[in-house]
C-alpha cells in the first residue's frame, strides 16, 4: 500500500505531509482491525500525493522512519479501551502514547508506542496525532477474521477518520472504481473475503 519507491525493507519514507496508519495482525481475528480499516479506507478513496496510506502490520519500532516524516499522523488499530467490545473511540495528540501504553493487547502496541516516544525524545513528533480504535471482542483465536460487531465499525471509523483528516486540510476523494486486491493486502488470499471463506471448519473443509 505504500508508494513503491518506499517501502519499510529500502527504509526511505519519501515526501509526504500527511500518515494514514493501520497496525495490527489480521492473523489474530480483531486484532487485525487497524489493518482492514487501512484497507477500507484505501478501498473507498484516493488522496493526494502527499499523503501515504501505509499498512503498517506489527513492524514496530521500523516505522520510525515514517512516523518522525510526517507532520500528521492518523493510526487505525484495535484498542482495549476497558469498554464494550465494539466500541469505537477517537484519541487526541499527547493521549494517544500514554493511552497506547496502558493495556498493551501484544507486542505491535508495545513496539509502536516506542515509535512515539522515540520520536518525541528526537522532537520530530508529528504535529497532531488520531487514534481511531476499537475495543476487540475476541483477539484469541489464530486464522479468525473480524467478530461481526467489529467488523461493522469499519465504516464508522473511516467515517471519523475522514473528519479528522478534513480538520487537517486532507481531502478524500471518493474513487470511482476500487484498486485490485493485491494493491490492498498483497496476495489475494488475505483479502477479507477469501480471507474468511478460505478458513478450514473444525472438519478441515473451507468454510
Amino acid at each position: 500500500m505504500t508508494e513503491p519507491a518506499a517501502s519499510i525493507a529500502d527504509g526511505d519514507p519519501g515526501a509526504y505531509d500527511t500518515l494514514i496508519l493501520g497496525i495490527g495482525n489480521i492473523l489474530w481475528a480483531d486484532e487485525g482491525f487497524g489493518i482492514r480499516a487501512i484497507e477500507t479506507l484505501h478501498t473507498r478513496f484516493s488522496f493526494s500525493p502527499d499523503v501515504r496510506l501505509m499498512d503498517g502490520g506489527t513492524q514496530g519500532i521500523f516505522l520510525l522512519p515514517w512516523v518522525r516524516n510526517a507532520k500528521h499522523l492518523l493510526i487505525f488499530d484495535a484498542v482495549d479501551f476497558g469498554l464494550p467490545p465494539a466500541t469505537l473511540k477517537l484519541i487526541r495528540d499527547d493521549d494517544v502514547p500514554r493511552f497506547m501504553g496502558v493495556k498493551k493487547m501484544s507486542m505491535h502496541q508495545t513496539g509502536f508506542q516506542e515509535v512515539l516516544f522515540s520520536a518525541e525524545l528526537t522532537g520530530e513528533m508529528p504535529d497532531d496525532i488520531a487514534l481511531v480504535g476499537v475495543q476487540p471482542e475476541l483477539v484469541d483465536d489464530y486464522g479468525g477474521s473480524l467478530r461481526d460487531r467489529v467488523k461493522a465499525q469499519l465504516e464508522p471509523a473511516i467515517s471519523m477518520a475522514c473528519d479528522v483528516l478534513a480538520e487537517w486540510g486532507v481531502t478524500a476523494v471518493a474513487r470511482k472504481a476500487a484498486p485490485s486486491v493485491s494493491d490492498l493486502v498483497g496476495p489475494g488470499a488475505l483479502d477479507i473475503h477469501d480471507y474468511e471463506h478460505g478458513r478450514p471448519s473444525d472438519s478441515g473443509d473451507p468454510l
